[in-house]
């Protein structure tokens, strides 16, 4: 429960109690009290790191076997590593058959080989479900992320909308004296140019005629 590879192993509640699908109820129920016992952190005060993760690999394994659907779930999967077991068989079957008619291979020959093969079998289809799962769950994550981020630049634009629409009411009146008082110092300078402008109409004096 704690060599490597244990993380994708203790995938599989089965493999951490050591257990088949045939075995009881009551028997898994002893056999995860001893496990449980035997991996205590508290049992073990000078490992208790690893005799933590062991524990808690056995009490996720014990609360996996008691839920239906998950039973239900892990049946499915167990019956495709057989299908993937058979197929392997078979193929590493006919590679031995290339080399003699009577070839053999371990798996055939001993049960401690074929039980190897099995376990590797299984776990790699625990492993690949589980990266799978992780995939999805992280590219998720990361729409999540996107679409809060949109949230919030949606949420920023808005308010600099809103700040924007807020300071051009508040300068309005401003400009509208500003342009009133505008217009009014330019009509007094118009009026004060046209004055300047303006001259009457002098008539020449008149001199006395001379004979």
């Amino acid at each position: 429960m704690t060599k490597a590879g244990s993380k994708y192993l203790n995938l599989n509640p089965y493999e951490v109690l050591q257990v088949s699908q045939e075995t009881s109820e009551e028997e898994r129920k002893k056999i995860f009290r001893r496990l449980s016992i035997l991996v205590h952190p508290d049992k073990n005060p000078n490992d208790k790191e690893r005799a933590q993760k062991a524990f808690d690999a056995v009490k996720t394994a014990k609360e996996i076997l008691a839920d239906p659907d998950q039973v239900k779930k892990l049946k499915l999967l167990l019956e495709e590593a057989d299908a993937l077991l058979d197929i392997n068989l078979k193929e590493k079957r006919k590679e031995a058959k290339k080399f003699s008619p009577l070839a053999t291979i371990p798996e055939d020959d001993s049960a401690e080989a074929y039980n190897r093969l099995k376990r590797a079998v299984t776990a790699k289809l625990f492993a690949d479900r589980e990266i799978k799962k992780q995939e999805l769950q992280d590219r998720h994550q990361q729409e999540k992320k996107r679409e809060r981020e949109n949230e919030l630049e949606q949420e920023e634009s808005a308010k600099r909308q809103k700040d924007y629409e807020k300071k051009w009411d508040e300068s309005r009146n401003n400009r509208v004296t500003d342009w009133r008082t505008f217009q009014k110092n330019n009509k007094k300078k118009k009026e004060k140019k046209a004055a300047k402008a303006y001259k009457p109409f002098k008539p020449p004096s008149l001199k006395p005629e001379q004979r």
